[in-house]
């Protein structure tokens, strides 16, 4: 089975010009956009996102990247089919193809 995990990217744009850090007051963390990563030779939704966090998330002062959203390749298609044609295909490209057991 195939899963579409959706992630989320953090920026800290307080440690472009500072330390960065909330103690100092200089923490500020905006949103930014993220990934969907398109897992398969998983059965379950929560292995794909166990895989995604394990493989690809980020965690530190700069930046961040963590699991948001998980579902089936057919759900996340059919979502895909409400978009305009072009932005639809900009989105399939970008996905990242990924399995557990090609890692």
């Amino acid at each position: 089975m195939k899963f579409v995990v959706k992630t989320q990217y953090l920026e800290n744009y307080g440690a472009h010009t500072g330390e960065g850090r909330f103690h100092s007051g200089q923490a500020y963390w905006k949103f930014k956009g993220g990934n969907d990563y398109i897992v398969s030779d998983v059965e379950r939704a929560a292995d794909a996102m166990a895989f995604v966090m394990a493989k690809y998330s980020s965690n530190n002062i700069y930046f961040k990247e963590f699991p948001t959203e998980v579902k089936s390749l057919e759900d996340w298609e059919t979502e895909l089919g409400d978009l305009h044609a072009e932005y639809r295909e900009f989105l399939k490209e970008q996905a990242v193809e990924c399995s557990p057991l090609a890692a």
